[in-house]
């Protein structure tokens, strides 16, 4: 079914036209006097910085008859500009009197509708274009939409108070950069005037100021030269694949002159005919796989329910779906965020996909990383999702690759762990260089399988959504290798620490895939010990396979001298409890202000599961500006509690157990053969 997170679609259409022709043409309903969304390039009062302008010399500009609209569609806005038939305003276009743009006709002269077909000499004229450029609502560096491009100089008692300190600078490519290096040289300028500043600092900071400088011009000539007729930007979560399509061939130059014939479209007269033409295929597409949907067996059904509890019974699952958990709930997650229908996933290829990946799990008949762990992960990624809201802060595309690492993240497991692969020197330890060996297998054969086509979900995915898909899932599963830990949490610890932090959304899924893979500590005590004898299992097995080969036991898996409670009370207390917290400070710290930005909209009905996703903390200090602290929901501390105290108690056992065997050796020394 569709994720609730999505808004209805909403569609804007707004007229922008030139001071030159500043009349309402005939049926336009008298929408003049609309606030244009972007100056044209051409006009000096656009508002656009010095840099900017020194860079659209090399760009000719715009005809000053050129009409432009923007089309405001799921948040995004696309402003589409419509040069004249005759050539004039197109990049590259000249006069036939040797390159010279020709001046603008008389206002009172319209072109005839055949003006774009009829040339002297018999030769075709060139015909009139429309540039369509995605206007996202993030902020351009340096700019914010409630501030102007360039603000006044401060006031000289205020440049007597700047700390020209560099230790706690932003990041040079954040929109505060720019205005914190305009008023550091300021403050330079009028310290040098008195001839009073250090020679370090002055190096430090114009040092900044030219970072700054860099990346303002990084980012502008990268958009001023893209902005014209790429149509690479519009991605499927805004706009229907088909209608995207549809508008590359119609509205765009480069992509239209690279498509084969028999790849050709309809094309409309206008954009609201492909905006119909968008939703008509839509909504074909969505009986269409509806009816072609994956059946379930009632138990299945029943089981899924309670898919949005911390503590889901994935056991229970596997029990009522006849040992296929990773089939039926990687199916039901991709569905209920919407993503068969977002990326155009066949039910029939998605179902091949899932049922390969299973197999893949099963092949080395693992205690511990098998489907039923695979399925595990990826339902306690769906909590972090779905529950906490953090599906809010991501993409569709995104969350696609998310919920797909998590499905796929121990593929092919081999039931060893890495050191054992490079101590044994395996083949796959000399394929990837004794570097992330099963990590790399994971990604890499899980891929292999993509590429057939009846498993190939990505078939409807853009070259550039499959190059960002790839690149998270490369990056979330290589997070999983375990020597990896400590540096991936000092990381965001250290990151978390700034007084204005910027989370990486990479490092940020990577994480929650980190902590959910390791976070069956953290769940129900039942489901926590059965998952903790099937790892040992696993752990002895491998033991027995070293033991065989001469090699060292490695840690955990020499059945007859490994403490069990002793050895969970660590794992929890040195590696899970410490993730799960920076884990939930991340979180917090993310959707902090989406949740002060819709705080008084019902946040239970953007997300899948319908729950109440984030919420404050009624305990909480209120701070001096009179707001309470933002916490999300943490079901897995009081869960480690209780795990960690029945170890300790289990421990205390052990150790009794372990004492008394031992008196019992001393009092009763074995009885020699002479004697």
């Amino acid at each position: 079914m569709e994720s609730g997170r999505s808004t209805p679609n909403r569609l804007e259409l707004r007229r922008d036209v030139s001071a030159e022709s500043d009349v309402d043409s005939p049926g336009q309903g008298g929408i003049r006097g609309k606030d244009p969304v972007h100056k044209c390039h051409s006009d000096p009062g656009g508002g656009r910085s010095e840099g900017a302008r020194a860079l659209r010399q090399h760009r000719p500009p715009a005809a000053p008859n050129a009409r432009k609209c923007v089309l405001t569609l799921d948040g995004y806005s696309y402003v589409i500009v419509a040069s004249p038939p005759d050539g004039r305003g197109g990049r590259g276009s000249a006069s036939p009197q040797g390159g010279a743009p020709r001046g603008p006709p008389s206002p009172s002269h319209t072109p005839p509708a055949s003006a774009a077909s009829a040339a002297p000499n018999g030769q075709l004229a060139k015909q009139g274009s429309l540039t369509i450029v995605r206007r996202s609502s993030g902020k351009r560096l340096g700019r914010t939409p409630s501030s102007p491009s360039c603000a006044p100089a401060p006031p000289d008692h205020l440049l007597d108070q700047v700390d020209l300190a560099t230790d706690n600078l932003p990041p040079v490519d954040t929109p505060d950069a720019c205005d914190k290096a305009a008023l550091r040289l300021r403050c330079l300028l009028r310290q040098l005037h008195r001839g009073e500043i250090p020679a370090e600092v002055l190096q430090k900071n114009l040092n900044y100021a030219a970072k700054v400088l860099e990346a303002v011009f990084i980012d502008e000539t990268k958009r001023l030269a893209d902005e014209d007729d790429e149509l690479s930007e519009v991605q499927p979560d805004a706009v229907p694949p088909e209608v995207r399509e549809w508008l590359a061939s119609t509205f765009t130059r480069q992509l239209a002159t690279t498509r084969r014939k028999a790849d050709e479209k309809p094309k409309f007269r206008s954009v609201a005919h492909a905006i119909r033409a968008g939703i008509f295929v839509d909504r074909i597409y969505r009986r269409v796989s509806s009816s072609a949907m994956m059946q379930f067996p009632p138990d299945v059904v029943k089981v899924l329910k309670t898919l949005d509890d911390w503590s889901f019974d994935v056991f229970g699952l596997s029990e009522a779906a006849n040992s296929q958990p990773v089939k039926y709930l990687g199916y039901d997650l991709l569905n209920r965020y919407g993503m068969i229908h977002k990326f155009k996933v066949p039910p029939s290829t998605l179902e091949t996909f899932l049922t390969r990946i299973e197999e893949g799990y099963c092949r080395y008949r693992n205690p511990y990383h098998n489907n039923l762990h695979a399925a595990d992960v990826a339902q306690t990624v769906h909590y972090m999702l779905c529950q906490t809201g953090l599906m809010n802060w991501l993409t569709d595309l995104e969350i696609f690759a998310t919920l797909v690492a998590a499905i796929i993240h121990d593929y092919e497991h081999t039931g060893t762990t890495n050191n054992f692969h490079v101590m044994s020197g395996s083949d796959t330890a000399l394929l990837y260089n004794d570097r992330a060996v099963l990590e790399n297998h994971h990604i890499s054969a899980s891929f292999r399988v993509m590429k057939d086509e009846e498993c190939n979900i990505l078939q409807n995915l853009s070259r550039d959504e499959f190059r960002e898909f790839r690149t998270l899932v490369i990056d979330m599963v290589l997070a999983t290798d375990m020597s990896f830990h400590f540096q991936q949490i000092k990381n965001m610890r250290n990151l978390l620490s700034l007084a204005e932090p910027t989370v990486d959304k990479s490092k940020a899924v990577s994480l929650v895939l980190h902590c959910c893979d390791i976070a069956h500590p953290a769940k129900r005590w039942d489901l926590h010990h059965r998952w903790t004898m099937l790892l040992l299992e696993e752990f002895f097995r491998q033991g027995d396979k070293e033991q065989e080969l001469g090699l060292p036991f490695s840690p955990l898996c020499d059945r007859n001298n490994t403490l069990v409670a002793e050895s969970q009370i660590g794992f929890i207390e040195f590696i899970v409890e410490p993730s799960m917290g920076v884990c939930s400070d991340m979180m917090e710290c993310i959707l902090g202000p989406l949740h002060s930005g819709c705080k008084n909209q019902d946040s239970s009905q953007n997300t899948p599961g319908g729950h109440e996703p984030i919420h404050e903390d009624a305990d909480a200090q209120i701070p001096k500006n009179g707001q309470s602290k933002f916490k999300i929901k943490k079901p897995w501390a009081a869960c480690l509690a209780d795990n960690k105290k029945i170890w300790k108690e289990q421990a205390a056992r052990d150790a009794e157990a372990r004492a008394l065997l031992q008196a019992q050796k001393e009092d009763d020394p074995p009885i020699s053969v002479e004697e």
